[in-house]
């Protein structure tokens, strides 16, 4: 989930190529991304699959240091995958 900076903001109707930028990022790290554009109190919301954490922390690295977005991320689990974890539960 993410917000515009007063820089990103600023400079919205660049957002669209700011985006794209973002797909390349992703998918250097060997991701897959989704966005959408959102209204209340996040401006968009970013899908993003990697393989690693250390994958998804150099993507987030790099756009953050652009400046024009602060984002905040939580790690989700597929159905499937939690379902494996809590299977395994003692």
């Amino acid at each position: 989930m993410g917000n515009w900076t007063s820089e990103g903001i600023k400079n919205v109707k660049d957002a669209p190529s700011r985006v794209k930028d973002t797909h390349k990022a992703v998918a250097e790290v060997n991701g897959k991304m989704l966005l959408y554009y959102t209204l209340g109190e996040y401006d968009f919301m970013m899908l993003i699959d990697v393989p690693t954490d250390e994958a998804i922390l150099k993507a987030l690295a790099w756009l953050g240091s652009k400046g024009n977005v602060r984002t905040k991320t939580m790690k989700a689990w597929t159905e499937e995958e939690g379902a494996k974890v809590l299977a395994e539960m003692k």
